[in-house]
């Protein structure tokens, strides 16, 4: 392995313990807007996962993350902050050719980026711990300390924004952390080290490499020299993660599937309900694991929502670029998928109200906005994640019944309620079993509000002053006082 630049336009370096290395081998990236390759990026081996791995391991073992005041961390933590905000643009043209996403979302992730190293550094220096009385002849108190070295496995529908969720709370908390980057989306992402690189951070307090995720991240997740793993991915992959994990008992933090139903109710506001539509299910070409890709509607308005909705898919723009409504899906075996589980559904008597096809007219992977309808609780497309702009519409009659379908899938990360009914809201904050409930506006909530899924969702919680104790350990001291004055 030669060290290089981090990248020319073409071809793409790993930032392997504080330096730009290059591979003998490269993995290819496709423009899912073409179909067509565009760059490659050094692929990483097991060997270099190792080297990694052991560069964070002398860091986070030395304490030169945490040996100063925590003030420092903050100041090192604002800088990156800014540097990811001066390159935004450059970052968002990228991700817009190998994620196929439009440019305002692209600036989205970094902005997000960027939030994410504000938030977090500006509690860098409030991690304290707790005075526990126990009477005259003990002093007992807790403090907490960084993990060590936390290894992030992170997908590819939203890359830049994910590696910035887990990275900025590990590194406030003081831990070193490598990065193992998707094979399909990993250029943009890259960058991110420029901006810590830039502001400071220790050579070795960071890694991003990617490789063939069989590979380089199952070298990363059973290397016992690895404190945590933080993974967000598919339910599959996920259970083999912690399968491998519990070997040397190394903590988790699982951010997995999804089958998220909102739920309607006659005294819906019907134009902020289509709107929550047009960014729950179509955003990202419905790539989003807290996705709307079930809707529960009350029997009395069923036909007139469906109506709706199915006007609201045709109107969509379907393009990648600038300012467009429906992007492409990521990959070819996406988009194979995707049309798979159309076909599915069809076969097992859904109705197919529109899309349901390749986008023909266009290079790339791009489907149809697609509707579905009268949707039964055994079908596939109820009960499993598509990944795709793909909604399931069903029918409810009374409030018990829709807590009932909502909760009748194996996931249990996000939950919607559209209702001008107080009282029927908070009755619903408790019957929906999901992690984080929406009221009439799908994704609110925002960076600072925690996240993460119940069941076959996964575990522990990102965003939010709740995730950063994702990345810390808790010790406790007790101290027996003797109180003779002899």
């Amino acid at each position: 392995m030669t060290k290089a630049k981090p990248q020319t336009d073409a071809h793409w370096k790993n930032y392997i313990a504080g330096e730009w290395c290059d591979s003998e081998n490269n993995i290819s990236i496709t423009n899912p807007a073409t179909g067509k390759p565009f760059a490659t990026i050094a692929c990483a081996s097991i060997e270099d996962a190792g080297k990694a791995v052991d560069a964070a391991r002398l860091i986070a073992d030395s304490g030169v993350l945490t040996k100063d005041r925590p003030a420092s961390r903050v100041q090192m933590m604002l800088a990156i902050a800014d540097n990811i905000r001066e390159i935004t643009e450059e970052g968002a043209e990228l991700l817009v050719r190998e994620n196929g996403k439009s440019l305002a979302d692209a600036r989205s992730e970094f902005d997000n980026a960027a939030r994410y190293f504000e938030y977090y550094g500006g509690m860098a220096d409030k991690i304290e711990g707790k005075s526990i009385p126990l009477g005259d002849d003990y002093v007992d108190f807790t403090y907490y300390e960084p993990f060590g070295v936390s290894a992030q496995i992170v997908p590819w529908n939203f890359p830049v924004d994910i590696c910035a969720r887990s990275l900025a709370p590990a590194l406030a908390a003081g831990n070193a952390v490598i990065v193992k980057s998707p094979e399909l989306t990993p250029l943009a992402m890259t960058l991110l080290a420029t901006a810590c690189e830039k502001a400071g951070l220790p050579k070795g307090a960071l890694s991003i490499l990617c490789g063939i995720g069989s590979e380089v991240g199952a070298a990363l997740v059973a290397n016992p020299k690895v404190d945590q793993i933080v993974f967000t991915g598919s339910v599959p992959t996920g259970q083999h993660i912690l399968k491998s994990a519990a070997d040397n008992a190394t903590p988790c933090v699982m951010e997995l599937g999804g089958k998220s139903a909102a739920v309607v109710f006659p005294d819906v506001d019907k134009q902020q309900f289509l709107d929550s539509v047009a960014w729950g299910i179509f955003f990202n070409a419905g790539q989003v694991c807290s996705a709307m890709s079930r809707i529960l509607v009350h029997e009395d308005i069923y036909d007139e929502v469906v109506t709706d909705i199915e006007k609201l898919a045709k109107s969509l723009s379907v393009a990648s670029g600038e300012s467009v409504e429906l992007t492409p899906v990521i990959s070819k075996e996406q988009h194979s998928q995707v049309l798979s589980m159309c076909n599915v559904a069809v076969a097992e008597g859904a109705r197919l109200v529109t899309g349901g096809k390749a986008v023909d007219d266009k290079e790339g992977f791009y489907v149809e906005p697609t509707v579905f309808a009268d949707i039964k609780p055994e079908m596939t497309i109820f009960q499993n994640e598509v990944f795709g702009p793909v909604v399931s519409i069903t029918s409810f009659k009374t409030e018990e019944e829709a807590w009932k379908l909502a909760n009748g899938t194996d996931f249990g990360l996000v939950a919607g309620v559209f209702t001008n009914d107080l009282s029927r809201t908070m009755r619903a904050t408790r019957a929906l079993k999901a992690g984080q409930i929406f009221v009439n506006e799908w994704f609110a909530g925002g960076i600072e509000t925690p996240f993460g899924g119940l069941k076959m969702s996964g575990f522990g919680r990102e965003k939010g002053q709740e995730a950063l104790y994702s990345y810390v350990n808790t010790k406790n001291v007790a101290i027996k006082v003797n109180n003779s004055t002899d």
